[in-house]
């Protein structure tokens, strides 16, 4: 008997936890949007969310284009978590919260009582 780990052979229970993680962060990163005044639905378009996460930030628009550079993304990814826990009257260790356990801390950001520094 052959076993096969193809991903369509996951079962149903996984998959709807898997939907439902995926609608979770949704909820959560809609929510951090908002909080921060940009626009909630902007979490669903690609590209363009990044481009609202590099405003939540504080960063310049053009820094979207160093996110294509190999390991300079990797850079300014880490950079953006930090900015985003400093923007939200949070210290260096939140940002590091971010940066490793984002879905524990945004959802923090997003539920809690942070206030986005305007």
């Amino acid at each position: 008997m052959e076993t096969s780990y193809d991903f369509l052979t996951i079962g149903p229970i996984a998959w709807v936890i898997y939907i439902a993680f995926i609608l979770f962060y949704i909820i959560v990163m809609w929510k951090v949007f908002v909080k921060a005044g940009q626009p909630g639905w902007g979490i669903l378009i690609p590209i363009y969310n990044v481009y609202l996460i590099l405003k939540i930030a504080k960063r310049p628009g053009w820094w979207l284009i160093l996110y294509l550079i190999p390991v300079v993304n990797l850079i300014i990814a880490i950079m953006i978590q930090f900015d985003i826990a400093k923007n939200f009257k949070k210290g260096v260790g939140f940002g590091f919260g971010l940066l490793l356990l984002g879905f524990i801390f945004y959802p923090i950001l997003a539920f809690g009582d942070a206030k986005y520094n305007k």
